[in-house]
């Protein structure tokens, strides 16, 4: 059964990439289906590279919100945020995924329980070997 702190990880996923990642691909809406359509639209790929962008992000997310703490000059705030940005631009890039893509499978998984048990496996098997 997915747990309350599992729901709550993904909705601050959601909340704190929406931070970094081009804020204005993350104010497009996904498109409305039920969740058999959007766990069909899904593939393994897919999830197996949301896993890896989920974890670095974590990474990135980690590294960068110690800096941004202690951070009090707005200017050089403004570009550690930058520089965290283009980070996580990379990570995504990296799985060959777009914000757009990113916010679809996170879409999925969060509406489609089976989906979410099984890319909250891979994230942890991610987490394991990196």
């Amino acid at each position: 059964m997915f747990n309350f702190t599992n729901r709550v990880v993904f909705a601050a996923m959601a909340l704190l990439i929406g931070l970094w990642v081009a804020p204005a691909a993350m104010a497009q809406e996904a498109p409305k289906a039920d969740a058999s359509q959007k766990q069909a639209n899904v593939s393994d790929k897919e999830l197996k590279s949301f896993a890896k962008a989920y974890v670095d992000y974590h990474k990135i997310r980690q590294s960068y919100e110690k800096q941004l703490n202690t951070i009090q000059d707005p200017a050089e705030k403004e570009k550690v945020q930058r520089e965290g940005n283009a980070k996580v631009s990379k990570a995504l890039e990296k799985q060959g995924l777009t914000p757009e893509s990113y916010n679809r499978v996170f879409s999925a998984v969060n509406n489609n329980e089976q989906l979410r048990k099984k890319t909250l496996k891979l994230i942890e098997d991610e987490r394991k070997n990196s």
